[in-house]
């Protein structure tokens, strides 16, 4: 879906715009993946089983959570994108 954003941005020269929004919404996505479920781990809310996951971890979270904002981040980009969610601010008549 990302890519079908992407080759829909190309077509009207929004690549940049489409990329970039995509990139702040992802890092932001990652860094509060990061924070809140190493708070939730923490706070004994849940946890893994050590069989369940790659057991690479990033303090107590595995790094495969951040698998779900990123996947998630591509995901909607490129339906927003496709649904015409980049359009052009219209101009006021008066300026």
């Amino acid at each position: 879906m990302f890519l079908i954003g992407a080759a829909a941005a190309h077509r009207t020269g929004a690549v940049r715009a489409y990329f970039s929004s995509w990139a702040a919404a992802a890092v932001v996505l990652v860094v509060l993946t990061a924070v809140f479920d190493n708070i939730m781990i923490a706070a004994g809310f849940f946890d893994y089983r050590e069989d369940g996951i790659s057991g690479i971890r990033l303090a107590l979270m595995p790094v495969e959570d951040f698998l779900y904002p990123i996947a998630g981040s591509l995901l909607l980009a490129g339906v927003w994108r496709l649904l015409g969610g980049e359009r052009e601010p219209q101009r006021r008549a008066d300026a």
